[in-house]
């Protein structure tokens, strides 16, 4: 089966991996022959290849659907695969995701889910995103094992020595990334951090990570790679960013910050986000997390920005990862002063608002 993927030799699926199909299929009666498998490339991963493989069953009206994950080139320097796969399986013990159904050496197979991934514009309908708030509160809500410290800080400073160990002298310099640590050290003195206020987050709520049922209007949040203990406040600003972007267009790597929601559509989905509980919350408690996830904006693109850097160099999906993080970084210079003011102590080391390198278009 001819497959461009991380993780294949010569265009063909790893023999591991046939091998677990092969396993699974008959488990589940299904006499699999391998020349019959249907696979799918499934476009807006940019960490992980995806696929949807699928076979004849004995009822050959009803395929049998898996999804496969190929883990992407140097996803170790983001996050440790093994808590990821034991955050994997806790959620799905506890009815939040697909089940895991095996593992091989470069990748793993997951349950299909029957509902469709939502689209760039799906983000923007007011039911399909008070859905989304709903669904996120109850994500928030779950007990997980493990340290339920704040991961954000640790995170950007291990993925800036990352990058700084990965980058020539001239992207170095273009990203400023010798003086990052002093900015990450900023923004954990100035962001908010109630110890009430920390949960456990997915950290990545693009579009391409939620799913719905369109019949019964059940939502599901997938792949939990960044996930770990942070700000609910961090959350937000990850989805609201996330609203500028469209992975399947031409230009998947451009963020068109432009369409950033605006402060009704902000206060719509946090009002439904703290409403799903069954109290409504008072116009104090919404504007308060509102513009605590604004300012959350600006560790998100630093996060974003470090993590399209390293990618730029170790990982092989087709992505301008690059110019992705130009982008990121850009707008995190550009919104630094508004969002935490620019006095003599928040401006940068040459005396302006955002570096020499990256000026503000």
């Amino acid at each position: 089966m001819a497959v461009k993927t991380n993780g294949v030799v010569d265009g063909i699926l790893p023999e591991e991996l046939m091998k677990l199909l092969l396993s699974l299929a008959t488990k589940w009666g299904d006499g699999l022959d391998l020349k019959n498998l249907k696979v799918h490339h499934l476009s807006g991963a940019m960490t992980n290849e995806v696929y949807r493989i699928s076979w004849p069953t004995k009822n050959e009206n009803v395929p049998r659907r898996v999804l496969v994950r190929m883990y992407g080139e140097g996803v170790d320097r983001f996050f440790n695969r093994d808590e990821e796969i034991r955050t994997f399986e806790c959620l799905s013990k506890k009815g939040q995701g697909p089940k895991l159904l095996g593992q091989f050496a470069n990748g793993r197979v997951e349950e299909f889910i029957h509902a469709r991934t939502l689209s760039a514009e799906d983000l923007r309908d007011s039911e399909i995103s008070s859905l989304i708030a709903a669904k996120l509160r109850e994500f928030h809500n779950l007990d997980m094992p493990g340290s339920k410290n704040v991961l954000l800080w640790d995170r950007l400073r291990k993925w800036l020595n990352e990058a700084k160990g990965l980058c020539s002298p001239e992207h170095l310099k273009e990203f400023s990334l010798g003086n990052l640590d002093k900015e990450i050290s900023l923004l954990e003195k100035e962001l908010p951090t109630e110890s009430h206020d920390i949960a456990f987050c997915h950290n990545d709520m693009q579009y391409g990570n939620i799913m719905i049922d369109d019949k019964t209007k059940a939502v599901t949040i997938i792949d939990y790679e960044y996930g770990g203990y942070n700000p609910i406040a961090y959350d937000f600003a990850n989805h609201f960013c996330e609203m500028t972007a469209n992975y399947h267009t031409d230009t998947p790597h451009i963020m068109h910050f432009n369409t950033y929601p605006d402060l009704e559509e902000r206060q719509r989905f946090v009002r439904a986000y703290l409403s799903s509980s069954g109290n409504q919350p008072s116009d104090e408690e919404v504007k308060k997390l509102v513009d605590e996830a604004e300012k959350y904006t600006l560790a998100n693109h630093l996060f974003w920005g470090l993590w399209g850097v390293i990618s730029a160099y170790v990982n092989n999906i087709e992505f301008d990862y690059m110019e992705y993080a130009r982008g990121r970084f850009k707008q995190y210079w550009l919104r630094k002063p508004e969002l935490l003011g620019a006095s003599d102590d928040l401006l940068h080391v040459d005396g302006s608002a955002e570096p020499i390198h990256i000026s503000p278009q």
